[in-house]
C-alpha cells in the first residue's frame, strides 16, 4: 500500500514540473490527496474493524465466499492465466506487433487544441461558433505589432542639442537644466522627454527676447521636427509595407479581414479628396497622413485610434480575424507570415511581433507539450528508482515498469490511430498513467515473489498467481474503470476523453500485468530467483500460508 501510494503521488507530484501554474496546483493537490487517503486507510479501517462487536465480524467472516470458488470472474482469470503460460512466446510476439502498431499510432499524433471544441458538437456554443465563422470575417483574434527598436527620445534629445551649437554658455546651462527636468519627469511618468522638452522651449521662446528668443525657438522647431520624424506610422513608407503585408494575410484562406492604421488613414483620405475608391490610398507625405488621422479623432472618440496604434505613432497592430480557433491553423498562419517577413524585411528599425488570445493558445499549447514530456520523463525515472528500491532487484524493477510503459505506449498509440488531437485533458492523463498503470504490476509482482519463496516452482507460483490475487487484480481494475464511464455522459468533451481513456488504462494495464508479466517471468525465471526445492510437510508441519487459497483468505 505504501509504495502503490508513493507512486500515485510521483505521478501526479510529476506536474509540478510544467510550467502551467493550474496544472502544477492539480498535481499537488491530488497527490495530497492520495497522502491522506493512505494515512486514513491505515489508521481507520484497522481502528473500525478492531472496534467492531465480535458478532459482527463472524457475521462477516461467514458471509465472505470461500477463496476456492471465485465465480464466474474467478475461472474467468484462472482459464486465461493457463492460456498465458501455455502460449507465453505467442503473446510475446503479439505484444511487440502491438508495441509497433502503438509506435506508429504515437508518430501520428496531431497536436491541437480549441477551447471552444471541448464543447459537443450539438451544443449551443459549437453551433453559434460554427455559424459566426461561416457567415463574418472570423471570431478569432490574433494581432501581429510592428514595433520600432529604435530610441526615439535619444534622436530627439541630439536634435535639441544640435540646435544648441552656438549658443551661449548661459543658454547652454539652461538647457542641461531643462533635459534634467525632463528626465525626472519622464521617470515619474507625469510625460515623455520629448514632450517636456519642447513645451519648456516654447515657453522660453516667449519668456525671453532677442537672439536668445529666436535661439530657443529653433530648438523648439528642431525638437518637433525630430519628434514628428520619430513617428514611424505616420510615414507612408511604413504604411504601405502594412498595407502589403495584410494583402498577403488576407490571400490565406484562414484569415477573413485584417485591420490596421492603414485601412483609417486610406478610409479618410478617400473622402477627404473625392469619396472615389481611386483615392482610396495612402497619402504620399507624412503631412498628409497626419492630417486624416488628424481628421479621424476629430470625429471619432480620441482613444479609438489607439486601439491600432500607440499614442507616439512608434507600435501599430494589424488587427487579423480568424476561421478558426484550432491552435494548429493559428501555427499555419503565423508560419505563411513569418516566411513573408523573412522573405520582404519590415524598413529598418521594425520588428514584428505576435500577440492576442489564438497566438497564446499556441504559446500555451508548446508550453504544455514540453512540460509534460518532461514531467512524464522525470516522474517515470523516480517510479522506476522506487521499484528498485522496493523489490531491492534491477530486474524486478524492470519488470514492474512494463505494464506502465506498454500502457503509455498503447494509450497514446491510439489516441493517434483514431485522429484524436493531443490537447490538455490528454497531456495531463499521463500523470494518471504513471500513477495507476504500475499499482497492479506492485502488487502482482510482490505477491508472486512471497509466494515462489514458499513453493519454489514459478510455475506452480503463477498457478497460484491466477487465483485470489489475479481476481484481486481483475475487480480492482473493473471497479476503478467502471467509476470513470459516467463521465461519458458528461456535456464536455474533455470530460469524456479522460472517462474512456481512464477505462482503457484499467483494462490495458490489468491485461498486462495478469497475462503479460507471467508470461515474461516463466521465460526468465532463472534470472529473477534461482528455482529452490519445495519443502518436504509431515504430520503436523503444514504448507507455508502462502500455498494455498484457502489458508490465504483466511
Amino acid at each position: 500500500m505504501l509504495y502503490t501510494s508513493l507512486t500515485s503521488a510521483a505521478g501526479f507530484l510529476s506536474l509540478t514540473l510544467t510550467p502551467i501554474p493550474p496544472v502544477r496546483v492539480f498535481g499537488v493537490f491530488v497527490a495530497l490527496g492520495i497522502g491522506i487517503a493512505f494515512v486514513l486507510t491505515i489508521l481507520f479501517v484497522p481502528a473500525y474493524i478492531a472496534a467492531l462487536p465480535e458478532k459482527r465480524l463472524k457475521a462477516l467472516l461467514s458471509s465472505k465466499q470461500d477463496a476456492s470458488e471465485g465465480g464466474l470472474l474467478g475461472r474467468a482469470v484462472e482459464a486465461v492465466g493457463a492460456r498465458s503460460l501455455r502460449f507465453a512466446k505467442p503473446i510475446l510476439v503479439l505484444t511487440v506487433a502491438a508495441i509497433a502498431i502503438s509506435g506508429y499510432g504515437i508518430t501520428q499524433i496531431n497536436i491541437n487544441d480549441n477551447p471552444v471544441r471541448w464543447f459537443k458538437p450539438s451544443h449551443k456554443i459549437r453551433v453559434a461558433d460554427s455559424v459566426l465563422n461561416r457567415e463574418l470575417a472570423g471570431t478569432y483574434t490574433a494581432f501581429l505589432i510592428m514595433k520600432q527598436d529604435r530610441d526615439a527620445n535619444t534622436g530627439i534629445v541630439a536634435a535639441g542639442d544640435s540646435a544648441m551649437q552656438g549658443a551661449s554658455d548661459a543658454m547652454r546651462s539652461r538647457w542641461d537644466g531643462l533635459k534634467a527636468g525632463a528626465e525626472t519627469a519622464s521617470k515619474q511618468e507625469v510625460t515623455t522627454v520629448p514632450d517636456a522638452l519642447i513645451e519648456a522651449t516654447s515657453d522660453l521662446v516667449f519668456d525671453t527676447a532677442g537672439e536668445e528668443s529666436e535661439q530657443w525657438q529653433l530648438v523648439q522647431t528642431a525638437l518637433e521636427e525630430a519628434q514628428t520624424a520619430s513617428k514611424t506610422f505616420q510615414n507612408p513608407e511604413h504604411l504601405a509595407y502594412i498595407e502589403r503585408l495584410q494583402e498577403e494575410a488576407e490571400a490565406l484562406p484562414l484569415v477573413g479581414k485584417t485591420s490596421s492604421i492603414a485601412d483609417v488613414v486610406k478610409t479618410v483620405y478617400r473622402e477627404l479628396i473625392s469619396g472615389e475608391e481611386k483615392d482610396y490610398r495612402i497619402p504620399g507625405s507624412t503631412e498628409g497622413v497626419a492630417q486624416t488621422l488628424l481628421q479621424f479623432q476629430s470625429s471619432h472618440r480620441p482613444n479609438d485610434l489607439w486601439h491600432l496604434v500607440s499614442p507616439d505613432y512608434r507600435e501599430s497592430a494589424v488587427w487579423m480575424q480568424l476561421k478558426s480557433g484550432d491552435n494548429q491553423d493559428m501555427v499555419s498562419v503565423k508560419t505563411d507570415l513569418d516566411a513573408f517577413l523573412a522573405a520582404n524585411p519590415p524598413p529598418e528599425g521594425l520588428r514584428a511581433q505576435w500577440a492576442g488570445l489564438t497566438f497564446l493558445n499556441t504559446v500555451w499549447q508548446d508550453e504544455m507539450v514540453g512540460g509534460m514530456l518532461e514531467s512524464l520523463m522525470g516522474a517515470f525515472v523516480i517510479v522506476f528508482l522506487m521499484m528498485v528500491l522496493l523489490f531491492r532487484s534491477p530486474v524486478y524493477g524492470v519488470l514492474a515498469m512494463i505494464p506502465l510503459t506498454i500502457t503509455i505506449v498503447f494509450t497514446y498509440g491510439l489516441i493517434g490511430l483514431i485522429g484524436k488531437d493531443y490537447d490538455m485533458p490528454v497531456a495531463v492523463l499521463s500523470s494518471l498513467t504513471l500513477g495507476l498503470s504500475v499499482d497492479f504490476a506492485i502488487h502482482f509482482l510482490e505477491r508472486a515473489r512471497a509466494i515462489q519463496g514458499e513453493t519454489g516452482d514459478w510455475r506452480e507460483t503463477m498457478s497460484l498467481m491466477f487465483q485470489e490475487p489475479g481476481r484481486a487484480i481483475t475487480r480492482n481494475a473493473i471497479v476503478i474503470a467502471i467509476g470513470f464511464l459516467p463521465l461519458l455522459g458528461a456535456p464536455l468533451v474533455p470530460y469524456n476523453t479522460v472517462g474512456f481513456l481512464m477505462a482503457a488504462i484499467m483494462a490495458v494495464s490489468s491485461v498486462v500485468t495478469v497475462i503479460l508479466l507471467p508470461s515474461i517471468m516463466m521465460q526468465i525465471q532463472g534470472r529473477i530467483s534461482p528455482p529452490k526445492k519445495k519443502l518436504a510437510t509431515t504430520g503436523d508441519d503444514t504448507s507455508a500460508p502462502l500455498a494455498t487459497n484457502k489458508e490465504q483468505t483466511a
